[in-house]
């Protein structure tokens, strides 16, 4: 089994910052990819950024204000989240990508206006 456990969530006003941070433990193997997914109130789960051995992506919406930053020696990912925009808020959620795709309990982002 893999525990993913997030920190970092919270309440900032637009055009503020926060960073997420996420730790993987427990049986792993070779990861593929980590990243982050949110969801926002009523919409389905969303790719927001995700970091592979060969690539980075973002979701267009955060390119620019958002940077995902992955330490494959202490298997974290973190996503620096710069310029908050309140279509940013959500429930974020790390995801880890191994022989199966295993996600986090989910941290709460809320961006006011």
């Amino acid at each position: 089994q893999v525990q993913l456990v997030e920190s970092g969530g919270g309440l900032v006003q637009a055009g503020g910052s926060l960073t997420l941070s996420c730790a993987a433990s427990g049986r792993i193997f070779s990861i593929l990819a980590m990243g982050w997914y949110r969801q926002a109130p009523g919409k389905q789960r969303e790719l927001v950024a995700t970091r592979t051995n060969n690539e980075t992506r973002y979701q267009d919406s955060v390119k620019g204000r958002f940077t995902i930053s992955r330490d494959n020696a202490k298997n974290t990912v973190s996503l620096q989240m710069n310029s908050l925009k309140p279509e940013d808020t959500g429930v974020y959620y790390c995801y880890v990508s191994t022989l199966r795709d295993y996600w986090g309990q989910g941290t709460q982002v809320t961006v006011s206006s």
